[in-house]
């Protein structure tokens, strides 16, 4: 695996061209997965998706949760009141979820609650309005979130995004796909395509942007895609390398690798002005900037030590500091959004997998399997790493939780899926 790599490509930007679904696949879960009951839900006519599914298939795959199978339910009930909470209790469910789909003047929204079996109290309950009936899968994710968030304490993932590059067909057939999908792999989208590859998507803090690496007449450039309206814009085009963009957290500025002035370095551009700093300046090279969750400094991969590791830099510019020394090569670093630790690509013993490294201690963890594992990133909440690999049919992306024990699998039928970015969660 490169750190850096060249590429030519023709740009061509599109905007809501569907896409097949990722294939999902489970494997693991935590020892002691919450036992918790979903209902199925009293709906209308007019919702067809079983919105209940949907929240138990997002607890279900995050391993973190033990759903009831229906059959084994000896009463469904539809709001609290109806709950005999001695009835879940004798068969070893904690929590249970009910809830109604109903249609208003606006729209639809759904009412779902949360009861404590062992303490016969609802602790949650919420109204959550759709203007559409293509709107109830997303009604379906942010329960989901509010229910994993209630019981483990940390924020859901599933009412999220991700990006993708997509790859078929062969040598001068091969075609490439930046795509856009649910955290479930449905709903793919297309927003930009080309003949040859495109490269490091990153969202922007609001969701409402991507940039990334594209090739325009045998010249790199970094593009930012507003999806909503599918406009695309060139925001560097210099000559040599204009690669991995990163967004910072309040969304003013883009950190990237350019090496017009010299060797690749690290520089940080003002979106509203456009005005650019070079933060590094050394005869090795340096890419694949990181910013912290704070914004006070970017992590980034050099090899100026002779094999690529990672160091962090202030913001303000200063000596950058080395951060791994586990491993002949670290790199592609990604902060947890609590900071104290990094998602990376280790390499140790010519297998490049994914670690997670505490930047408290120094421990590194190694998460993944290999042997060519690459482009982590966490989503929201950091309890899951999100990743590209190898699998059986060619490349495909996979997650894996952060303590290892729940992995997933992500594939596309028919093709290659690479570089992924995990959106940030809107509230």
């Amino acid at each position: 695996m490169k750190s850096l790599r060249w590429i030519a490509a023709v740009l061509l930007a599109v905007s809501g061209v569907a896409r097949a679904e990722l294939e999902i696949t489970v494997q693991g879960g935590v020892e002691q997965a919450l036992p918790i009951a979903i209902v199925p839900f009293t709906q209308i006519p007019d919702v067809k998706l079983d919105v209940a599914q949907v929240v138990e298939d997002d607890l279900r795959r995050s391993g973190r949760f033990k759903p009831l199978d229906r059959r084994d339910m000896l009463q469904k009930p539809s709001a609290p009141a109806q709950v005999d909470t001695s009835v879940w209790r004798a068969q070893g469910i904690d929590n249970v979820v009910m809830g109604q789909v109903s249609k208003t003047e606006q729209g639809y929204f759904a009412r779902f609650f949360l009861v404590d079996s062992i303490g016969g109290q609802q602790v949650l309950g919420y109204d959550i309005p759709a203007r559409s009936v293509d709107q109830m899968r997303y009604v379906a994710h942010q329960i989901a979130d509010l229910i994993y968030e209630k019981l483990l304490g940390i924020p859901g993932y599933f009412n999220t995004k991700i990006a993708y590059v997509s790859a078929e067909g062969i040598g001068y057939q091969r075609n490439f796909e930046l795509i856009v999908a649910d955290a479930d792999g449905w709903n793919p989208r297309v927003v930009a395509t080309s003949r040859e590859p495109l490269l490091s998507p990153a969202w922007s803090p609001d969701r409402k942007q991507l940039a990334y690496v594209g090739f325009e007449r045998g010249r790199s450039a970094i593009y930012l895609h507003t999806l909503a309206t599918g406009d695309v814009k060139r925001l560097v085009s210099e000559r040599g390398i204009n690669g991995s963009p990163t967004f910072s957290p309040d969304g003013r500025f883009l950190a990237m690798t350019l090496s017009f002035e010299n060797n690749p370095d690290i520089y940080v551009v003002d979106l509203k002005t456009g005005n650019r700093r070079r933060l590094t300046d050394h005869y090795g090279i340096d890419t694949e900037p990181a910013w912290s969750p704070d914004g006070s400094k970017l992590a980034f991969t050099s090899d100026r030590g002779g094999q690529p590791q990672i160091y962090e830099i202030s913001v303000n510019g200063g000596d950058p500091r080395r951060v791994t020394f586990e491993g002949r090569q670290n790199l592609r670093a990604s902060y947890s959004p609590d900071g104290r630790s990094m998602a990376l690509v280790n390499n140790t013993d010519g297998r490049y997998r994914i670690g997670l490294l505490d930047l408290g201690s120094g421990e590194m963890r190694v998460l993944s399997n290999g042997p060519l594992d690459e482009s982590p990133s966490f989503a929201p909440g950091g309890a899951v790493v999100i990743y590209a690999t190898q699998g059986r049919k060619g490349a495909e992306l996979a997650t894996v939780s952060v303590e290892g024990s729940v992995r997933q699998s992500l594939r596309q039928s028919g093709g290659d899926v690479r570089e992924p970015a995990w959106s940030p969660l809107i509230r």
